[in-house]
């Protein structure tokens, strides 16, 4: 009985690992592709092509607003993160209401401005404290979803923010990720002038073992979506002998 058990519990912790981080090698180094929310059009055509090809990624989480009027963490897509969860992708929090940071006022407060939520569009002073606050609650909101907690990461929308905003979110256990330059996929360009076949050829051209990518589950204002492109870049990344893995095997974040 013990036998089996082990057995079960090897298994159990080999599902949570992309296939190819149990490769004999990965002559091209491993890569980390992440995933900010988005507006969520392209979220179920992403996670089709991560399961083609037996990735797991990185998400950062925002309850940002979708085509249908309603947000990503709302209960109706409750069910597409438990999804998410248990093939053993990875969760930061990208801050609830999806929050620009604009600066630093005279007294050291934050100077931030909401895109989402009850204070959208407001420019308002925050003390670090404050912005904890906000990070925390993707992690309870996305616990309430899942029974899984967040990651101790944290992506600012845009990826700027103020040193004093990395510090203080630094102080209540979160460290910031941005992205690679090569890992700048493009999602978010006009696609009128970086069109899908020039940023998909950028990228397999730039991508290097260790770096950092980026994208987002459905952008509003790219009028020709860059999603279906992830299918050849996967392929063709792991082609190249890259394997693909979660923050959590980044030698800069594991725990």
């Amino acid at each position: 009985m013990r036998s089996a058990l082990r057995r079960t519990v090897v298994l159990a912790a080999a599902s949570l690992l992309p296939l190819s981080a149990g490769a004999a090698s990965c002559p091209g180094g491993t890569v980390y592709l992440t995933l900010d929310t988005g507006n969520m059009r392209e979220a179920e055509r992403i996670s089709g092509i991560l399961r083609k090809h037996d990735v797991r990624v990185t998400f950062f989480l925002a309850n940002e607003k979708t085509p249908d009027g309603d947000h990503s963490l709302d209960e109706r897509w409750a069910g597409y993160w438990r999804e998410r969860a248990r093939e053993g992708h990875a969760f930061g929090s990208h801050t609830f209401d999806h929050v620009y940071f604009r600066g630093v006022a005279a007294d050291g407060s934050l100077t931030v401005r909401p895109q989402f939520g009850a204070q959208a569009g407001r420019t308002l002073q925050w003390s670090g404290r404050e912005l904890c606050t906000e990070l925390d609650r993707v992690g309870t909101r996305f616990k309430a979803m899942t029974g899984q907690g967040l990651e101790p990461l944290w992506r600012a929308p845009g990826g700027k923010a103020p040193r004093q905003a990395m510090a203080a979110a630094k102080a209540c256990g979160y460290a910031h990720v941005h992205w690679a330059p090569a890992g700048f996929l493009g999602d978010e360009l006009p696609s009128e002038t970086h069109p899908n076949d020039r940023l998909l050829a950028q990228a397999l051209a730039g991508i290097r073992g260790g770096d950092i990518l980026m994208a987002h589950l459905g952008i509003w204002s790219r009028r020709d979506p860059y999603a279906p492109m992830l299918d050849p870049l996967i392929g063709g990344l792991k082609a190249r002998g890259m394997c693909f893995a979660t923050l959590r095997e980044h030698p800069d974040y594991r725990r």
